[in-house]
């Protein structure tokens, strides 16, 4: 059976109006949010919703996307009717593997997902947490035909592209929300096969070939991420550079300014603050080749991370002003997927942590509370990411009670969020409050927080 193809989806486009797909993707996920359905939107998935390659959505975007814009049917929406998408009609398997490309990409299912393998992988999730989910999530059959070194060339194709991509995706949106301890190691084998297919599929070409190494390179870096915030610095320190190496194989500078861009903050973490400015430096040099603003604001503030490290107060100053006037200009359909995390709270956090570096507490408290104030809490990783910043901030400039609060609404969220950088940014923040008078308010939190510890030690 050949597959039919793609027709650009107009009715979808004109829904989306003058907003990016990035604006769009994210009132996607807080439509879901609004109707209890958990969907990995991003700028990539709006793209080819509207080149047509996902001609109908599955039952969980249906959902989103039917209480966006009410009184629509899927009809109205551009899509075509499932069945004729799915290849039911006929009832064979063969139909369903050859038909065009239904929607691949929510987290709950895999890329042939149905109402009902959303509701297992759900339930998974609820009854048992992170790690089952990672399992659930992440037990991706990238290589189709299982892929392995010195197989022989192969001929890749959509499914494989596709079910990378996938992987890549849904790690970060389980770490959005659970953090990077739990997942770091079911991760792993995603990537290796990832590599397997590199390897394994010479006989690639084009932009079969480009989106293979993207997809890859992208993934080495969400486990190299997932490795650095759960203190693993030496391993992550190789997957960034394992991407790195596979951005200059394949010539992409978006790949190598995201490697860079995770290699400076990798330094910076671990008091190699002049690597950091380097690495920075570089990522601002691929990513000048693109048309990003946001992306160059990002790596202007990882710069100035590095300065504040060094204690360079006008090259941190310099180069925030920079992330500042590249921020301002505003979002772009060109800024990479992989930034959705990148707004005014993170850029509010990451001047603070410059702040901080450079000993203005006071100031970078007030950066940080900017930060929880205006963060979506769905991101719940990043919302007590940012509660400990606070936290810390606000004990060493001194405002003790305030401090223990701030730190009593991290703990809130600690049971569902598994990070070892948070982890660290409260035990350093305890040791600050320790030698300190004990006001009712301080000896709650250190308590509290002396039991969870005992209690994140016996698990």
């Amino acid at each position: 059976m050949v597959s039919t193809p793609a027709v650009p989806n107009l009715a979808f486009r004109r829904l989306r109006g003058p907003r990016s797909p990035g604006e769009f993707a994210a009132a996607v996920r807080r439509a879901a949010r609004e109707t209890g359905e958990q969907v990995a939107c991003d700028a990539r998935y709006i793209g080819r919703v509207e080149a047509g390659e996902i001609r109908c959505p599955n039952y969980a975007y249906e959902r989103v996307f039917l209480h966006m814009f009410p009184g629509l049917t899927l009809a109205d929406l551009g899509f075509s009717p499932r069945d004729t998408v799915r290849g039911r009609a006929s009832g064979t398997r063969a139909d369903v593997r050859t038909a065009p490309a239904p929607d691949p990409t929510p987290v709950r299912g895999a890329t042939g997902d149905t109402s009902e393998e959303s509701d297992v992988l759900r339930r998974a999730f609820m009854t048992n947490g992170t790690a089952t989910m990672a399992g659930a999530c992440l037990g991706l059959d990238i290589g189709g035909a299982h892929a392995t070194a010195g197989t022989g060339p192969r001929q890749l194709g959509e499914a494989e592209i596709n079910a990378l991509e996938e992987a890549v995706r849904r790690i970060r949106l389980l770490d959005d929300r659970h953090g990077a301890d739990g997942l770091y190691r079911r991760a792993a084998q995603p990537l290796r096969t990832a590599y397997a297919l590199l390897d394994a599929g010479t006989a690639t070409r084009g932009a079969t070939a480009d989106r293979l190494h993207a997809g890859a390179g992208e993934l080495a870096i969400s486990v190299g991420w997932l490795a650095h915030d759960s203190g693993r610095f030496d391993d992550a320190r190789s997957h960034y550079a394992e991407a790195l190496a596979t951005a200059r194989v394949a010539g992409d500078p978006a790949l190598e300014a995201h490697a860079f861009c995770n290699t400076s903050f990798l330094a910076r973490d671990g008091g190699r603050h002049r690597e950091a400015v380097r690495a920075a430096q570089a990522g601002r040099r691929a990513a000048s080749e693109l048309a990003s603003p946001r992306l160059l604001s990002l790596l202007a503030l990882r710069e100035a991370g590095g300065w504040a490290g060094l204690g360079d107060r006008t090259g941190c100053e310099q180069s925030l002003g920079q992330a500042h006037t590249f921020f301002e200009r505003g979002p772009s359909d060109d800024d990479p997927e992989w930034m959705s995390f990148f707004g005014e709270p993170e850029l509010e956090v990451l001047e603070a942590q410059c702040r901080a570096a450079l000993g203005d507490w006071s100031a970078a408290a007030r950066h940080a509370y900017r930060a929880t104030v205006l963060l979506d809490p769905h991101f719940t990783r990043n919302l007590a990411l940012y509660r400990a910043e606070l936290a810390s901030n606000l004990a060493r400039a001194g405002f003790l009670d305030e401090a223990a609060a701030a730190g009593h609404r991290v703990l809130d969220l600690m049971d569902e969020v598994q990070s070892s950088r948070i982890q660290g940014m409260l035990a350093g923040m305890v040791r600050v409050l320790l030698p300190k008078g004990r006001t009712a308010e301080v000896g709650g939190f250190l308590d509290r927080h002396a039991s969870s510890a005992a209690t994140a030690r016996r698990a």
